[in-house]
């Protein structure tokens, strides 16, 4: 039987999930490889191993794919740095991969066969894109990036995926003797940016503390850092509380808005529920579609989201914030009747209750913002179970170099149902 730490030569298969590709182990158990291409011949360490699975790092390529490139960062390789997963692939290569990825969910879970393109947005390297970092700290105050399915820090001097903006902010910071985290928080279009220490406890990760010094060279801290930050997308101006959830590529705000409104084709007077609400990125927009005559039902469980939320709709009287958790009980008592319905839930999805109770609010269409295709699928599913049709989904290239997409989907109901 293959272990923990063997050699094995590999000819990779299909792409997976999570930037690995599918291989058969000389035992005869799969093999789910990183920093590998569907097509190549490869030598292997074996990362982990599992009764009907393993997984590894192919360390040396027998026989390279086409697509091979040269990973822009040297720390993205086996045993390096764990957030890019595909710097090995051609930008190209990287969104047909996540294609065939996004395809094979949407068949699998949701039953449907629909051709995938993945969007690419600026930038064109799949470089500086991204607004919002967190790195570690370890024991000896030295800050990095966690290492892949691993709590050990990979020190690193740049990241080449964040925005110049990031690494301004990121240089000011000072975490002293860890173990912490350091979140950065930035808005190029703004110009406003972000910076505080997250303590490595459970009890204190939810709440934000003060670090010994704020900036180098500058004045100690003895307070919090609380401060929002201000946010420019699709012409509107948000407040962010730190903590607070913002897509993090630089232009995914102003692409997802687009991308919710021309799927919604929302009417003037019409009745909206935005739900997973956040600080309110589609109820602004939403609320200027219907207009006085409608109405934006934005519903959010976090407190600080919420706040943000009311202060980013206060222009828009005909927009209710609801600090409630997402759930069948909530949308019926709280929503209602909705004619559009807007839902960005966490990477876990809705769930099978909540979209029954999405169904349950009658509306016209439902647009579903996901970052996790099967997730997206399983909710799709529970709709179109019921007799709901997939009407178009859009996949938008928002996390280059890894593994991720961002899915926009459009699902219409039942023919004898669509009546307004």
């Amino acid at each position: 039987m293959t272990s923990v730490g063997d050699e094995v030569e590999l000819t990779i298969g299909d792409p997976a999930p999570r930037g690995e590709c599918v291989a058969r182990g000389p035992d005869g158990r799969v093999v789910f490889v990183r920093h590998a291409l569907p097509g190549e011949r490869v030598r292997a360490v074996v990362t982990e191993e599992h009764r009907s699975f393993l997984r590894a790092d192919a360390h040396q390529v027998v026989d390279p794919s086409p697509d091979r490139v040269v990973p822009p960062c040297p720390r993205a390789g086996p045993g390096g740095c764990g957030g890019c997963d595909l710097q090995h692939v051609s930008l190209s290569a990287q969104r047909t991969v996540k294609a065939s990825v996004v395809a094979t969910q949407l068949r699998r879970i949701a039953g449907v066969e629909v051709p995938v393109v993945v969007e690419a947005p600026p930038p064109s390297d799949g470089l500086e894109w991204r607004t919002r970092l967190r790195l570690a700290v370890d024991e000896d105050g030295r800050v990095g990036l966690r290492r892949h399915r691993s709590h050990e820090v990979e020190v690193v001097d740049r990241c080449l995926v964040v925005h110049p903006l990031v690494e301004v902010a990121r240089q000011s910071v000072e975490s002293g003797p860890g173990p912490a985290s350091v979140v950065v928080d930035t808005d190029p279009a703004t110009g406003a940016r972000v910076a505080w220490v997250e303590p490595p406890s459970a009890a204190d990760r939810a709440r934000l503390v003060p670090h010994r010094s704020a900036v180098r060279g500058g004045p100690k801290t003895d307070s919090p850092v609380t401060q929002p930050i201000e946010r420019s997308a699709a012409g509107h101006r948000y407040r962010v509380s730190p903590g607070v959830f913002w897509q993090a590529h630089v232009a995914a705000p102003d692409l997802l808005v687009g991308a919710v409104l021309e799927a919604a084709r929302v009417r003037p007077g019409e009745r909206v529920a935005d739900l997973y609400s956040g600080a309110g990125l589609f109820a602004a927009p939403l609320a200027e579609a219907v207009g006085p005559g409608g109405a934006v039902v934005a519903v959010e469980r976090s407190p600080t989201a919420c706040a943000d939320a009311v202060h980013n709709t206060v222009e828009w009287s005909w927009v209710t914030v609801v600090e409630a958790p997402v759930a069948p009980r909530v949308l019926a008592q709280r929503v209602g009747q909705a004619d559009v319905v807007v839902l960005d839930p966490s990477r876990k999805g809705a769930g099978a209750a909540v979209m029954r109770a999405v169904a349950a609010l009658g509306p016209r269409v439902v647009v579903s913002v996901s970052c996790d295709a099967a997730a997206f699928a399983r909710d799709a599913r529970v709709l179109l179970d019921a007799g709901w049709r997939l009407e178009g989904v859009r996949v938008l290239d928002l996390f280059p170099m890894t593994a991720h997409v961002e899915l926009v989907g459009v699902l219409g109901p039942p023919a004898g149902d669509a009546c307004r």
